[in-house]
Formats: structure tokens, C-alpha cells, sequence
């Protein structure tokens, strides 16, 4: 008798552990369901907005987005209107953020610092499109998709200089100190100013709520579900457990989000850094470890960019893919930066537009083109380059194990490291178009901080691929309003910067020590 009691609690975890499976078994059954009917609510109710924003026209054998030729217009009327300004002054714009134009013993308004700024902004679009963006790009449009890329990054920076102006100009200071601040604010105070205050208010409110709708999808639920894919990847946790994955995320994002804008920054300002040192230093083990193929490597990115060997619609598909990838990686003209940049502690609106001009580079110049080496490198993408192999993150994924099998878990902690600053940052801005919309105060904030933590566990646990698409379009739609805007606008910006450059070299504004 004694000798069967001793196995009764083995019975009973063992029936306790079996009774789990069942339950997770119907709940993963569950879910499946409702994701499956809420998918096809969203497809057949609102795939038309989808089409609208994502309409293609054909260019020979392959489509070109017009949403993708709005962004990369505006950046190159930007780039010759401001004189190609990111060329000219990044070094103005480093010495910016090292605070070399910053006065120690000067309280300025604002809430964060410039290098906080850049930070929150780069976590904000430094994530999975910079890993799965680049293998869709490279298993679509070949090698040579990275050179247009690159030429997409450079030319957004006149964009980001822009927006983010112009957010810092027309922000909003609370008694509190809080900014408020972004497209919302210079859209309707800016265009009111010129007499426009109808359209004004129009494209303010159009934007914001794109935004939100942006937020709980792109920046949001889509973070949360790559975050547990990445998760059953790499440590192989049932798919069945993401509700867990999205508990846990969503109280590390409440975390810190309850906080503000301060302790979003005082996050970003340590965790961008670290993960960018982690993807970078993957990129470069496996960079130096076949040094021997750097050289054909940028060769067939050249090559690659002019003739299109082996990709659907030869040169011109591998154009369209590299510039598609590029402005979805960016953002450069979506205007969500402008929100982080305009908590920057600064008089002179053009300090931080300069300083957000590095962005575009940081992201798409740097940090694509080190991923697209790897993939390049490890040779998983070969022609024709149709999609029908290794594609997206899996793609970029066996690239890097390529070099070392322990590449895989580190990348899956690259990638939930990108997922959760991501989300912390656009968190963000959906709460500054949800002020925006429906005023400042500590229980509207709560009440949106709330909705969005639910809206990471939903992410997490349900497969919401119409719902994705969706959130990717109202993302895209942001732009339209914004740069509609930004052509009115960028007379002020001009302004601003031709002041402030010739205050630099008549001394009037002086330089600190920064040691």
C-alpha cells in the first residue's frame, strides 16, 4: 500500500501534464477558428483599402507599387531641393548628437536628448524588416536588389531631415513638460498658418488615425507573432504556447511604456545600441570568416543592379524589389519618426533634423547591407530569383547558420530584441495620434496603454494575416497625408536651415566642449 502511494503523485502529474496537452490541443483548435474568421472578416471588408494603397502598375515582366514611387519621388525632390543636405552636413549632425552645439548649463524644453531621440527612432524601424525585408529582396530581385537599396536609404534621408524638422517647429508643450508632438501637429498648425487650415486639419486627422491603426498592427501585432515564431524556431516552443510569449511581452512593453516618453528613451538608448552590436557582429563574424568572397559579393550586388541576371523582369525587377524593401525598412516619409524626434530637449528645430538624417543610413545603408553580405556570402540564393526557394527570414536565418550553428539562437534573440523595441517605440506614436484625436490626459493615455498591451497577446497567440495586411497599408497611407504636407511645408524647413548654418559660421551659436 505504502509502495503505491509513493506513485500516486506521479499518476497525478502525469494525468495533470496529459490533461495540459488536451487543453492547449483545444485551445490552439480555438484559435485557429476565431484567427480563420476574424482573417476573413478583414479580408472581405477591407481588401479593397489594401489594394488601393498597394495598387501596381506593370513595368515589363514585373509590377511596380505606386505607393513606393509616391516615397521615392518626395525623397529625391527633398535631396535637390535642400542642396543633398545628407551629404553635406552629416558631420554637422554627428557633432549634434555628441553635443557639441549643446549648452551644459541651458535647461531647453523637451524631454529627451538627442542621441535618446535617435535611439527611440531607430528602434522604432531597425527590426524584421532589416532581416526578413532583405532575404524577400535578395530570393526576389537578386543580388543587385541591395545596390538600389542602398541608393533608396541615402536619398530617404532628405525625407527623415524633413519631417522631423518640421515635428520639432510646430510640437506641442504641455505644463507638464510633456511633448506632444509629430505629422498631426505641423499638418494642421503649419498648413493654418499658410491659409490651409481646412486641408490643414484634414491630413492631421487622416494621418493619426492611420497611425494608430498602423500601431496596433505593424508596429504591434506583427512584432508579437514574429517574436513567438522566432521563438518555435529556434527553441522549438509549441506555437500553442504564444499566448504566454504574448503575456510575457506585453508586461515587459507595459513596463516601461507607463513611463513616458523618458522611459521609452532611458530603454531604447541602451537596448539599440546592444542589439545593433549583436546583428552587426554576426554580420561581420561571418563577413570576416569568408573574406575571400567580400570582393565577388559587391561584385554581383554591381552586376546585379544593371542587368538583373536571373530576376523576373531582369533589371528593372531587381530595381523595384531593392526600392521596395528600402522605404518599407525606413520609413523615410511615413512621418512616425517626427513623433519620437519632437520630445528632443532643443531650441533650434534643425539640430534634430539633421540629427534624424543619420537614420536612414544607420538602417538601410549599414545594417541591410551587412545582411544582405551574409545572404549573398552563403550562397543560399541562387537564380532565377522568384521567390519559389528560401525566402524572408528563413532565408536570412540559414544564411547566418551557415557560418555557425549557434548564429540561429542568436539571431532569434536579435530578433526579439528588435521586436520588443519596436514595439515600445510605436507604442509611441499610436499614443500620440490617440491624444491627438482624443486629448491629453493620464486616464486617455492609460486607456490606450491598456488597448495596445491586449493587442501584443492577441499578436502573439493569433495568425492574423488579412488583419497584417491591413495594419501594413494604413502604415503606407500615413505617407500620402504626410507628404502632401511636407511639399508645403519644406519652404519653412529651408528656412530654418539656411538660419541656422549661418549662425554656425558667424559664431553665434557657439560650441561646448564635449569631452
Amino acid at each position: 500500500m505504502i509502495k503505491t502511494r509513493k506513485f500516486i503523485p506521479f499518476f497525478l502529474l502525469a494525468f495533470s501534464a496529459n490533461a495540459l496537452a488536451e487543453e492547449m490541443s483545444g485551445f490552439g483548435q480555438a484559435v485557429d477558428s476565431l484567427s480563420k474568421s476574424v482573417d476573413g472578416f478583414f479580408s472581405d471588408y477591407t481588401g479593397w483599402f489594401v489594394s488601393l494603397i498597394f495598387k501596381s502598375v506593370p513595368i515589363g515582366e514585373a509590377s511596380f507599387p505606386l505607393i513606393v514611387g509616391w516615397l521615392l519621388v518626395a525623397a529625391l525632390i527633398f535631396t535637390i531641393y535642400f542642396g543633398f543636405v545628407q551629404f553635406k552636413r552629416v558631420g554637422l549632425a554627428i557633432n549634434i548628437i555628441k553635443g557639441k552645439y549643446t549648452d551644459p548649463n541651458s535647461k531647453e524644453e523637451g524631454e529627451v536628448s538627442h542621441f535618446q531621440a535617435l535611439t527611440t527612432a531607430l528602434s522604432g524601424t531597425v527590426g524584421l524588416g532589416n532581416i526578413a525585408g532583405v532575404g524577400v529582396a535578395l530570393a526576389i530581385g537578386g543580388p543587385g536588389a541591395t545596390f538600389w537599396m542602398i541608393l533608396c536609404g541615402l536619398l530617404g534621408m532628405a525625407s527623415k531631415f524633413c519631417e522631423c524638422t518640421l515635428g520639432v517647429k510646430y510640437r506641442t508643450i504641455l505644463p507638464s513638460g510633456v511633448v506632444s508632438g509629430g505629422p498631426m501637429y505641423y499638418l494642421s498648425q503649419g498648413l493654418s498658418e499658410k491659409g490651409l487650415g481646412g486641408l490643414g486639419k484634414i491630413l492631421a486627422v487622416g494621418f493619426a488615425l492611420m497611425c494608430i491603426l498602423a500601431t496596433l498592427g505593424a508596429g504591434n501585432m506583427f512584432q508579437a507573432n514574429q517574436a513567438h515564431a522566432m521563438l518555435t524556431y529556434a527553441f522549438d516552443v509549441p506555437s500553442e504556447y504564444g499566448v504566454i510569449t504574448g503575456i510575457v511581452l506585453a508586461s515587459l512593453v507595459f513596463s516601461v511604456i507607463v513611463g513616458g516618453m523618458p522611459s521609452i528613451a532611458s530603454v531604447t538608448e541602451r537596448v539599440v545600441p546592444w542589439m545593433a552590436a549583436l546583428y552587426v557582429g554576426m554580420a561581420l563574424i561571418v563577413i570576416v570568416a569568408n573574406i575571400e568572397q567580400v570582393g565577388p559579393a559587391f561584385a554581383s550586388i554591381v552586376e546585379g543592379a544593371f542587368t538583373g541576371a536571373g530576376v523576373v523582369g531582369g533589371f528593372i525587377g531587381a530595381l523595384i524589389q531593392g526600392l521596395k524593401r528600402a522605404t518599407f525598412s525606413n520609413e523615410a516619409g511615413v512621418g512616425s519618426a517626427a513623433i519620437a524626434h519632437s520630445a528632443v530637449k532643443t531650441k533650434e528645430p534643425i539640430t534634430e533634423g539633421l540629427v534624424s538624417l543619420l537614420e536612414p543610413f544607420i538602417d538601410t545603408v549599414v545594417i541591410c547591407t551587412m545582411t544582405a553580405l551574409v545572404i549573398i556570402i552563403a550562397g543560399l540564393n541562387v537564380a532565377p530569383f522568384d521567390g519559389s526557394g528560401l525566402t524572408g527570414v528563413t532565408l536570412t536565418a540559414a544564411s547566418f547558420t551557415e557560418t555557425a550553428g549557434v548564429f540561429k539562437y542568436l539571431l532569434a534573440l536579435a530578433v526579439i530584441m528588435f521586436a520588443f523595441s519596436t514595439m515600445i517605440s510605436w507604442s509611441y506614436y499610436g499614443l500620440k495620434a490617440w491624444t491627438y484625436l482624443f486629448g491629453e490626459g493620464k486616464s486617455t493615455e492609460f486607456i490606450f496603454k491598456v488597448i495596445f498591451c491586449l493587442f501584443v497577446v492577441l499578436g502573439a497567440t493569433i495568425q492574423f494575416g488579412a488583419v497584417i495586411d491591413f495594419s501594413d497599408a494604413a502604415l503606407f497611407a500615413m505617407s500620402i497625408f504626410n507628404i502632401i504636407g511636407l511639399y508645403f511645408l519644406m519652404p519653412i524647413v529651408k528656412k530654418e536651415l539656411h538660419s541656422f548654418i549661418a549662425r554656425v559660421k558667424s559664431g553665434e551659436i557657439k560650441t561646448y566642449d564635449t569631452k
